[in-house]
C-alpha cells in the first residue's frame, strides 16, 4: 500500500471518529440540556392509621387488604385480660366510695343517738344534785357552820357538773345532726371519683374492638392473629380513596404557567384519559432537593418545587401511586 493510501485511510478514520464523537455531543446536548415537554407526577391519597390506647393480643381480624370498610365497621379485636381486671378493681372502689357517702349523708345510727341522749340526762341529772348541793353548804357557810374549804369543793363540783352537761349536749348534737356538710362533700367528691375511674376503664375496654373512623380501603395490615401489640401500635391503615391528589415536583424554571388556584390538564397513561386538575398547594423542596446551576459559572441555581393538585371532579377508576402527565 502507497503512503498515499494510508494518508487517505487515517482521514476517513479521524473523520469518521470525529463525526460519531459530533453525534455523541448533541444526542448528549438533546437529552440532558433540553427539558422534556411533559411533567411526570403520581397521585397519592390520604391515609389514617387504626391502633389501640391499651396494649394486649390480636385475637381477631376481620378485614383484609383490600377490602372497603364503612365508619362504625368492626375491623380487629384485641384480648387484653389486665384491662378486665381492673374493671373489678374500679367497681369495687366505687361501692366502697357509694358506702362512705351514704354513711355520712345518713349520719350516726339510732343506738349512738340514743346512747348519746343517755349520757345528756345523766349529766343533767349529776348537775341538779350538784347545785342542790352546793346551795345547801353555801347556807352552811353563811351561817357560819363549816368552812370556806367545803364551799368551795361544792362549787367546784357544781361547775364540773354544767361542762359535763355542755359536753353530753356536745355530744348528742352532733349524733342527731350526722357528719358535717364538710365531710359529706368530701364523700360525695370520692364517689365522683371512683365514678369516673369505672368510666375510664370501660373506655379502655371499648379500645379492645377497633372500628373503622371513616369509610375507606384497607390498604395495609401490620399484625398477625396471636401477636401481641402495644399501646399506639399501628394494626392497620386505611386510604381514603376519595381524598386523593396529584404530586409534582417541578424545577422553578418551569412553574411561570403554573398558579395556585388554577387548573390544568393532566394525563393519567393507566387510564389513558385526560383530566382537570386545581392546584391547590406549591412548596419549596428544601435544601435536600436537587438543584441545577443555570451556567456554568454557577450564576445561581434552579430549586425545585412540591406542587400538589386535586381533581375538580371525581376521576372514576383513578388509584394512589399512578403516574399523572402534565404537558407544558
Amino acid at each position: 500500500m502507497s503512503a498515499k493510501s494510508q494518508h487517505t485511510n487515517i482521514l476517513l478514520a479521524i473523520a469518521g471518529f470525529s463525526i460519531v464523537v459530533i453525534i455523541v455531543a448533541l444526542i448528549g446536548f438533546l437529552a440532558l440540556d433540553r427539558d422534556p415537554d411533559e411533567i411526570q407526577g403520581q397521585m397519592e391519597v390520604e391515609e389514617y392509621r387504626v391502633s389501640s390506647k391499651v396494649p394486649g393480643r390480636i385475637q381477631r381480624i376481620l378485614v383484609k387488604e383490600g377490602d372497603f370498610v364503612r365508619a362504625g365497621d368492626t375491623l380487629a379485636v384485641i384480648d387484653a385480660p389486665e384491662v378486665r381486671a381492673k374493671i373489678h378493681q374500679a367497681r369495687s372502689a366505687e361501692d366502697a366510695a357509694s358506702a362512705m357517702e351514704q354513711m355520712a349523708r345518713n349520719g350516726a345510727r339510732r343506738e349512738q343517738i340514743e346512747g348519746a341522749y343517755q349520757l345528756l340526762q345523766q349529766a343533767l341529772v349529776g348537775q341538779d344534785i350538784a347545785e342542790k348541793s352546793y346551795k345547801r353548804v353555801q347556807r352552811l357557810f353563811e351561817q357560819g357552820v363549816i368552812s370556806a374549804q367545803k364551799r368551795d369543793e361544792a362549787e367546784a363540783q357544781y361547775k364540773a357538773s354544767q361542762a359535763q352537761v355542755k359536753a353530753a349536749k356536745s355530744q348528742y348534737d352532733m349524733a342527731v345532726n350526722g357528719s358535717r356538710q364538710e365531710d359529706k362533700m368530701a364523700a360525695q367528691a370520692q364517689v365522683r371519683r371512683a365514678r369516673g375511674a369505672v368510666e375510664e376503664v370501660y373506655s379502655y375496654i371499648g379500645e379492645t374492638v377497633q372500628t373503622a373512623q371513616m369509610a375507606g380501603e384497607v390498604t395495609d395490615v401490620y399484625p398477625k392473629v396471636g401477636e401481641l401489640v402495644g399501646t399506639g401500635t399501628p394494626i392497620m391503615s386505611v386510604a381514603l380513596m376519595d381524598d386523593q391528589w396529584a404530586t409534582f415536583n417541578i424545577r422553578e424554571d418551569r412553574l411561570k404557567d403554573i398558579r395556585v388556584g388554577e387548573e390544568i390538564t393532566v394525563r393519567v397513561p393507566a387510564l389513558d384519559i385526560e383530566a382537570k386538575m386545581k392546584v391547590t398547594s406549591m412548596k419549596d423542596k428544601g435544601s435536600f432537593a436537587v438543584w441545577k446551576a443555570t451556567k456554568a459559572s454557577g450564576e445561581y441555581d434552579q430549586k425545585t418545587f412540591e406542587v400538589k393538585a386535586r381533581p375538580t371532579k371525581k376521576i372514576e377508576g383513578i388509584r394512589p401511586g399512578m403516574s399523572v402527565i402534565l404537558k407544558k
